[in-house]
């Protein structure tokens, strides 16, 4: 059977009887341990420079050094580090003190009987916190991996969202609008008494023109060429019209960054989360009306989205269920930003985001500001259907 790993106790005390009072002690308890006895202050703080004790047992005063102090100095290196005082009789004011100050506990000179089993307590309280902690950087570390990995999952999605509508929109427009030219030269040279094979050419080419506007429209949902030619706001802007037109809902946008240059993964997470917002209050608000706002608060950049719908309630927030509300959490949490959800019985439903400004964004505010006041407005060709982009 193996053997069992020996304490190593530190143990401050300036009388030898005692110490080797409280030896025998431990080793008739059939305690394994290797037992190192400081009588000084100087000694003590040298003990824990050499090694680290596995338990402390400190007797409440001894000359020029008290046990609380040692306890402290002890702490400060290893804060989770087990301590009993072993001390002569107490009053109760010093004991609450000595337990308010990590103390694991004390046993009384004239009760060293109590030793061994608090001792066997100590120990196994530090191996639960010691196991506690391990469990603790094991999912710490978990969490880190997977949020590494829905990082890495995002960025790998969103490429191939770019990807994929840059291919839709430009080899399948291209090739829509070479094969709508080629049917009008040859609908040009069909002589006008074929009047059927004419008519035949005009519902193709109608039958292009549909084609041409669900290939412009699946490429703006994969990843709207606003968002990266024109920035955030525009997109918004754009997104809430397109929303408005399709569900009846009245969406009004107000922002104070009407020109503001964000980078592609703020202008990608907000972007998301308004989506997901937005299709939130179709499938759940039985809203009439939502209002944006889009801001610049205390160094953050805000999107705030509110409804005047059913209002979400605490279970429904707090649902682990809910991918949509889980994804949008993690979009902000990426760029270490929060994400906030209240609704209230019939008062609808609140969405805040706030993302970190990013240092240089900081930086360069005033210098942004200025220009943006210089910079010419768009006009707003990108609130036509086709969101600036032209197949």
């Amino acid at each position: 059977m193996k053997k069992e790993k020996d304490i190593k106790i530190l143990m401050l005390e300036d009388d030898h009887a005692d110490v080797e009072l409280a030896r025998h002690t431990l080793s008739s308890g059939g305690i394994n341990f290797a037992l190192t006895p400081v009588a000084s202050k100087d000694e003590f703080l040298s003990a824990l420079e050499q090694r680290t004790p596995d338990l402390l047992l400190l007797d409440y005063s001894v000359p020029s050094f008290d046990g609380l102090s040692a306890l402290g100095s002890a702490r400060q290196k290893w804060p989770e580090i087990p301590a009993i005082f072993v001390t002569g009789t107490l009053g109760e004011e010093v004991v609450i003190e000595m337990l308010k100050s990590g103390a694991t506990d004390y046993v009384l000179k004239t009760r060293l009987s109590r030793l061994v089993p608090a001792v066997q307590r100590a120990m196994r309280e530090s191996e639960s916190r010691a196991e506690r902690k391990r469990a603790e950087d094991k999912l710490r570390r978990s969490l880190e991996q997977l949020r590494a990995l829905s990082v890495y999952l995002q960025y790998v999605r969103e490429d191939e969202r770019i990807r994929i509508s840059r291919q839709v929109h430009d080899e399948l427009g291209q090739a829509l609008t070479g094969l709508k030219m080629d049917l009008y030269w040859l609908a040009h040279r069909i002589p006008k008494k074929y009047r059927s094979v004419q008519q035949k050419t005009k519902a193709m080419s109608a039958h292009i023109d549909e084609t041409i506007q669900t290939v412009r429209r699946i490429a703006t949902e994969l990843r709207p060429g606003i968002l990266d030619d024109l920035g955030l706001v525009a997109a918004i802007e754009w997104q809430a019209q397109e929303f408005q037109k399709r569900t009846g809902i009245q969406c009004n946008v107000q922002s104070e960054l009407k020109d503001a240059i964000l980078d592609q993964d703020l202008n990608t997470a907000f972007f998301r989360i308004f989506q997901e917002t937005l299709t939130n209050v179709i499938r759940h608000a039985h809203a009439t009306k939502v209002d944006v706002n889009i801001r610049t608060e205390e160094d953050n950049y805000v999107l705030e989205v509110r409804d005047n719908g059913r209002g979400i309630s605490e279970s429904e927030i707090n649902d682990t269920r809910s991918i949509g509300l889980l994804g949008m959490r993690e979009r902000a949490a990426l760029l270490n930003g929060e994400l906030s959800i209240s609704g209230a019985p019939g008062q609808g439903t609140a969405v805040i985001v706030r993302i970190p400004l990013p240092r240089a964004s900081k930086s360069k505010t005033a210098e942004n500001e200025d220009t943006n006041r210089r910079r010419p407005r768009h006009s707003a060709p990108w609130l036509e259907a086709d969101s600036g982009r032209r197949v």
